[in-house]
């Protein structure tokens, strides 16, 4: 299962990127914002520090207007993946993107039907919002379990991307269902790294070893 980083924040990429589990990233308007500056050159900077996948999203609502605007977002890197909102609209723009060889994230999916008609229409990757899904009452996890099953059913190549994610459990349900990415943000991939028996455990070897010097 590959880790992107959900974030436009440079330092946030380069720490990330430096334990060696940066595998791609995400980011959207709103993220975009909280940068501040010119967002066009943070999302230039943004591709060149990451060697993988780096989604940048339309602000569009027409699919002319989407497809526009994706040719535009391209030209930052050859890394680039354009985000797709799951709109009527949406879709028909992902048709043509599909045609030109553009690769696509289809974003703001809710539900396994929303999932298999992006995948119909050669999405690279859809973006389940397992954590909003979980704020209505309902499951997050259980509609990527269903998109699986209809991916592997039908051969779609498209990848399941978890996003939304909001604790370490929704990295280890995605893991088991078996997702092909996680998009976490930057609090999020550190809490996986760390459980208090470690940090227990590290204090008690370390005032072990400290009695044990001073004992020589």
């Amino acid at each position: 299962m590959k880790f992107f980083l959900d974030t436009a924040n440079l330092d946030q990429i380069h720490e990330v990127n430096e334990l060696g589990l940066l595998d791609g990233v995400t980011t959207n308007p709103t993220l975009m914002s909280r940068e501040g500056g010119d967002w066009r050159a943070q999302a230039s900077l943004i591709c060149e520090a990451v060697d993988g996948p780096v989604s940048l999203e339309v602000i569009a609502t027409t699919h002319e207007a989407m497809i526009e605007e994706a040719m535009d977002l391209v030209t930052f890197g050859p890394n680039v993946v354009v985000k797709i909102p799951m709109i009527p609209e949406g879709l028909k723009a992902l048709k043509v993107l599909h045609e030109r060889e553009i690769k696509t994230n289809v974003t703001l999916v809710f539900s396994p039907s929303q999932a298999l008609l992006a995948a119909k229409l050669g999405a690279t990757y859809v973006s389940p919002f397992v954590g909003r899904i979980d704020g209505l009452g309902q499951s997050g996890m259980e509609c990527v379990d269903q998109m699986r099953t209809i991916f592997d059913n039908y051969g779609f190549t498209t990848k399941i991307l978890v996003a939304s994610v909001r604790h370490p459990m929704h990295v280890i349900e995605s893991g088991l269902i078996g997702a092909d990415v996680v998009t976490l943000p930057y609090a999020t991939i550190m809490q996986l790294m760390h459980h208090p028996l470690t940090d227990k455990g590290l204090a008690a070897f370390l005032a072990d070893w400290d009695a044990f010097q001073k004992n020589q």
